[in-house]
């Protein structure tokens, strides 16, 4: 995600956390309700600008527990280590199952800028006229456009609740200014909101977009330490090809070793992969032996 750099200063140390009187306040009055998600937006969106932030494995990240609701409200049972399988050993012409198209969905939503276009390549079954109508539904402040659109998605889809919510946060993205889509309302709300409408669904949204950029705030400053420590053992790394994994280090949620081509063969890249995990910069996420997957 492309922001315009901030004053913020660069400790990483100091990335700072939402104050805890957005995510402990009790109220129900709309206008509290929208005051505090219009403040913890606006400490997102700070947080967004420093430039140590890694922005694209952000927004990996959050896709994929984007997909893992989107799935759950599906009546699905496939979690993040599921879900990475079903996309990241897939060949060319293999199915990636229901589960897995949804992790796609979100996957191809959230790398590149924000567009009509983008977007219809997530939703390749939507035409593009119909993304724009939906997208021209929001008016107004960030939240309610959201909303709009997201119940302007339902009213013609109801039984899509990926393409509601991708939608919905794409339009936050614009709203707020944001080049690419970071899923936020996507893990924030629950099944039972999609059904709601009007100020009822904006309400919803108030909260879930509170709560989510809380969640963002703190994936964020977790991801920051972990890219320093990454960048920080880099130059220790003597294999040829080493700066370009440690690039998509940096900007995936995870990594099989035959991704990375720009080592010598995979035997190598397994070596590579491991020498990581010795020096505390990455992390094995699957526990095999074999097919394995890692991360930040």
């Amino acid at each position: 995600m492309t922001y315009q750099p901030g004053t913020i200063s660069n400790d990483l140390t100091s990335l700072p956390k939402l104050p805890s009187w957005v995510t402990s306040a009790r109220t129900e009055t709309p206008e509290d309700v929208a005051f505090l998600s219009g403040a913890a937006l606006a400490h997102l969106h700070l947080v967004l600008s420093r430039e140590d932030v890694p922005q694209a494995l952000l927004r990996e990240r959050l896709a994929l527990k984007a997909a893992e609701t989107c799935v759950a409200h599906s009546g699905r049972v496939e979690r993040a280590q599921e879900l990475r399988d079903a996309v990241q050993f897939l060949q060319p012409g293999d199915n990636p199952g229901p589960a897995g198209e949804i992790y796609l969905y979100w996957r191809r939503g959230i790398e590149r800028p924000v567009s009509v276009k983008t977007l219809h390549r997530a939703l390749p079954d939507v035409e593009l006229e119909q993304i724009g109508e939906w997208l021209d539904a929001g008016q107004g402040a960030p939240i309610p456009r959201a909303a709009s659109v997201m119940q302007a998605v339902i009213e013609e889809r109801s039984r899509d609740g990926t393409a509601a919510l991708l939608t919905a946060d794409a339009a936050l993205a614009q709203a707020l200014g944001w080049s690419h889509v970071l899923p936020l309302l996507a893990f924030g709300l629950k099944r039972g909101d999609l059904r709601r409408t009007g100020e009822d669904l904006h309400l919803a949204c108030h909260r879930a977009a509170t709560a989510a950029a809380d969640e963002a705030t703190r994936e964020a400053a977790n991801l920051t330490r972990r890219a320093a420590r990454l960048r920080d053992v880099a130059p220790k790394l003597r294999a040829k090809g080493a700066e370009d994994a440690v690039a998509l280090f940096l900007a995936r949620d995870s990594v099989a070793p035959t991704a990375l081509t720009s080592l010598r063969s995979d035997r190598a890249a397994r070596r590579f992969c491991d020498r990581l995990v010795e020096l505390g910069a990455v992390r094995e996420l699957t526990g095999r032996d074999t097919f394995r997957l890692y991360g930040i």
